[in-house]
């Protein structure tokens, strides 16, 4: 599958609020870090630097369940992330 692993029995399906993508994730919570616009902080800090800000932009939409449902929307996900080329499948 394109966001999930084939098997994927429930997963997260979110929406950036300042990217606006949607995308599915195998973690499931009320916000999370987007993989396109959200950047992983680099704790590894010297004396002079701030702690880095993690903001998690991605806001749970829906959680889904069954290996059907979730393969159902990574596929629909997946047609609109590669404007239906359907080449990578």
């Amino acid at each position: 599958m394109y966001y999930v692993p084939d098997g994927t029995i429930r997963c997260g399906y979110y929406e950036c609020e300042e990217c606006g993508s949607r995308f599915l994730d195998l973690k499931i919570g009320p916000r999370i870090l987007c993989p396109y616009c959200g950047e992983e902080a680099d704790m590894e800090i010297g004396p002079d630097e701030e702690m880095p800000e993690v903001r998690e932009t991605a806001v749970l939409l829906q959680v889904v369940e069954g290996e059907e449902e979730v393969e159902k929307m990574d596929m629909l996900l997946s047609l609109a992330a590669t404007g239906g080329d359907y080449s990578w499948i």
